[in-house]
């Protein structure tokens, strides 16, 4: 069953460009006893007004433990899904209906249900970005942060499908010596990444490390110093001693490195086009003006079934669970 996105056309409102909008945010949040939840790839606005700025399981965490009525999710439609999932009586607002993802549409729950059933001596385990009906599908969700972590606490004999993203699949199974089958799925902002301007930024930038997200291709991983989560990379940046990165993930991240890290330089990776950098064009829907209209207007809302709520939290509540005894 799919969940239903209230639209009544509050997205095409028109804003006084006179008015105060980190003002009039903060006035609403207040007044409404709402929370802001951002994602590290929004644009750097954004980031600045939220509550909170964090990596999927960051997010999903303080999604699970609010005390406020609303909560807004600056980031995609799957994580507006968690964390309606995780507060089912929580009015949740997404500013841009529009701000869908790649990787989730990359896995549609009618095959992958026919896929699972082709191995049923398996357990699946989803990474976060997926659709709801997807969760519902599996038994363990995780995030770039805790998924090493999950598929070692398994025993080894255990048979195990991975969904929906391929090279997270692919770096997971190389660091871990298991034979996940993988679901091949992708997302367009990882496996874009061009291998030829990468290796010439090195070339040109000798004493910068090189930190990758495990959704990029092997090919892109093998040139990297570092590779890790978007809350990873950020926390490597702060740690090390070296100067000078190439960041080779979505471009929101380098807002809260360069925020950190002052006086360190950071260079984004370029994809194959003629882009500088590389960002998710779902992300950057969300503007300012979507989020006050969102506040003011409650709208538009995410409505979920009472039925998809039960089946797909399960999951996410084992992911949960588990992070919290691996002290992530």
């Amino acid at each position: 069953m799919k969940d239903i996105l209230l639209d009544k056309g509050w997205l095409n409102l028109k804003v006084d460009p006179a008015l105060d909008l980190i003002k009039e945010i903060n006035y609403l949040k207040k007044k409404k006893n709402a929370v802001i939840l951002a994602h590290y790839y929004q644009n750097a606005d954004i980031q600045d007004i939220a509550d909170y700025i964090g990596d999927s399981l960051g997010l999903a965490q303080e999604a699970q433990k609010t005390q406020s009525d609303i909560i807004l999710f600056a980031g995609v439609h799957f994580m507006a899904e968690t964390a309606k999932i995780l507060n089912p009586t929580k009015k949740v607002l997404i500013p841009d209906l529009k701000a869908g993802c790649s990787l989730a549409d990359s896995c549609p729950p009618v095959e992958f249900a026919a896929f699972k059933e082709k191995h049923p001596d398996h357990i699946v385990i989803t990474y976060i970005n997926c659709t709801a009906d997807i969760k519902a599908l599996s038994d363990i969700i995780c995030t770039s942060s805790n998924a090493v972590q999950i598929v070692e606490s398994l025993p080894k004999e255990q048979k195990i499908i991975f969904a929906p993203d391929k090279n997270l699949g692919a770096y997971i199974n190389k660091k871990t010596g298991r034979d996940m089958v993988l679901w091949d799925g992708a997302c367009m902002v990882h496996e874009i990444f061009s291998l030829e301007k990468l290796i010439k930024l090195k070339i040109q930038h000798p004493d910068a490390l090189v930190l990758a997200h495990p959704e990029c291709e092997e090919l892109i991983l093998e040139q990297a110093d570092f590779i890790g989560s978007t809350t990873a990379i950020l926390n490597y940046s702060k740690k090390s001693e070296h100067k000078e990165f190439i960041v080779v993930t979505e471009t929101g991240i380098l807002h809260q490195m360069q925020k950190s890290s002052p006086q360190k330089t950071f260079i984004p990776a370029p994809p194959n086009n003629n882009c500088a950098c590389n960002d998710c064009p779902y992300m950057k829907l969300n503007t300012l003006e979507k989020i006050y209209i969102a506040l003011l207007h409650e709208q538009p809302e995410l409505i979920m079934s009472n039925e998809m709520i039960e089946k797909a939290k399960k999951p996410i509540l084992k992911m949960l669970e588990l992070s919290a005894s691996f002290g992530l």
